[in-house]
C-alpha cells in the first residue's frame, strides 16, 4: 500500500471541511466528478472509509476524522517547511517576528535595539496580525518568532514569560457603570466585547483556525475605540496599551476579577536558528529591566 501524497491530502481536507463534494470542489478549483473519484481512490488505497455518503449529506467516519486531523498537521508542516526554506534561501534572509500591534507593552523598541547590537543580528520583518493570527504564523512558517499574550495553544512551541500587567474595563465616559468604583465581572452581564464575544467572560476566546471558514478580518484600534466611544461595546486593553493610547471619551475602570495579561515570547521547538536565539535572549533581558524598574506587575496610575 503506497504512502498518500499531499495533494491527495488537500483533496481530503476540503471535503471533510465543506462536508459538501460540490462546494470542496468550487474551492480547490476543479469539477466535482474527479474529486469524488480521487477520494473514493483514496478509500481504497487505504482499505477504510472515511466518509459517510446519503443523497443528503456528507459525514466523517471516524477514519475520516483522524485522517483530517492528522492532514491538517502535515499540511501545515510541508507549509512550514517551504516558507522556512524560501527565507532562509534570500540573498538577504531575515528574521519575521510576528505581533499585533500596540500589544508588546511597549517593550518592541527596546527589544529591537538589543538585538540590533548583536552579531547573529538579521534584518527584521514585522508580520502585524489579529489576535491569534501570530500562533498561525508561527505554525505555517510564516513567521519566526512571535510576541504575544497568554493563553494559546502552546503545543509545538517553546514560550517564554515576558511581562505580566494588568488589563482594564474600557467604556464609554457617559456609561452608567463609569461612575461605578467597585466593578467584577458580572456587573457586565449582557454587554459585548468589539468581537462580539459576552464581556462577562473575561475577554478571552478560541484562536483562529486552520479551517475552511475564513474568519472576519480583525479591527484595528482605531475600530475598536470608536466602538467603545458609542457604547456600541466594551474592552479590556492592558495598561501598557491604555498609556499609550489614552482618549477622553473613553473611561477606564479597575475590575476586581479580570484576570492580568501575560505576555510572552514563543517560537517553534524546532528551531535552530541563532537570530531566533538573540532575539529571545534581548527579549528576556529587556523584560528583565523593565520589570526590576518597574518593581513587578504594572499598574495603572
Amino acid at each position: 500500500m503506497s504512502d498518500l501524497d499531499d495533494r491527495q491530502l488537500r483533496y481530503f481536507v476540503a471535503v471533510a471541511e465543506e462536508l459538501h463534494f460540490g462546494r470542496a470542489a468550487a474551492r480547490l478549483g476543479m469539477a466535482q466528478p474527479p474529486l469524488s473519484r480521487a477520494i473514493k481512490s483514496m478509500e481504497r488505497q487505504l482499505g477504510v472509509q472515511l466518509l459517510e455518503r446519503t443523497t443528503r449529506q456528507v459525514a466523517l467516519t471516524a477514519a475520516g476524522e483522524t485522517l483530517l486531523r492528522d492532514a491538517r498537521t502535515a499540511l501545515g508542516a510541508i507549509t512550514a517547511a517551504t516558507e522556512r526554506a524560501r527565507n532562509a534561501g534570500h540573498p538577504a534572509p531575515g528574521l519575521r517576528v510576528a505581533l499585533k500591534a500596540d500589544f508588546d507593552a511597549g517593550l518592541l523598541p527596546r527589544i529591537l535595539d538589543v538585538y540590533r547590537a548583536g552579531s547573529a543580528a538579521l534584518r527584521v520583518e514585522l508580520i502585524l496580525g489579529g489576535r491569534g493570527e501570530q500562533v498561525i504564523a508561527l505554525r505555517e512558517g510564516r513567521a519566526d518568532v512571535a510576541l504575544l499574550p497568554r493563553p494559546f495553544d502552546e503545543n509545538g512551541f517553546d514560550v517564554e514569560p515576558l511581562l505580566t500587567e494588568p488589563r482594564v474595563l474600557a467604556l464609554a465616559a457617559d456609561d452608567p457603570l463609569a461612575a461605578r468604583t467597585d466593578l467584577s465581572l458580572a456587573d457586565l452581564a449582557g454587554r459585548t466585547l468589539p468581537n462580539g464575544g459576552p464581556a462577562d467572560q473575561g475577554g478571552y476566546g478560541k484562536e483562529p483556525s486552520l479551517s475552511a471558514e475564513i474568519p472576519p478580518a480583525p479591527l484595528d484600534l482605531a475600530q475598536i475605540f470608536t466602538l467603545v466611544e458609542v457604547g456600541g461595546a466594551v474592552w479590556f486593553p492592558p495598561v501598557s496599551l491604555v498609556r499609550r493610547h489614552p482618549r477622553p471619551s473613553i473611561a477606564y475602570r479597575d475590575v476586581h476579577d479580570l484576570a492580568p495579561s501575560t505576555l510572552v515570547i514563543a517560537w517553534p521547538q524546532a528551531s535552530r536558528s541563532p537570530a531566533v536565539a538573540a532575539f529571545v535572549r534581548a527579549a528576556l533581558e529587556v523584560a528583565a529591566e523593565v520589570t526590576e524598574n518597574i518593581g513587578g506587575a504594572m499598574v495603572l496610575e
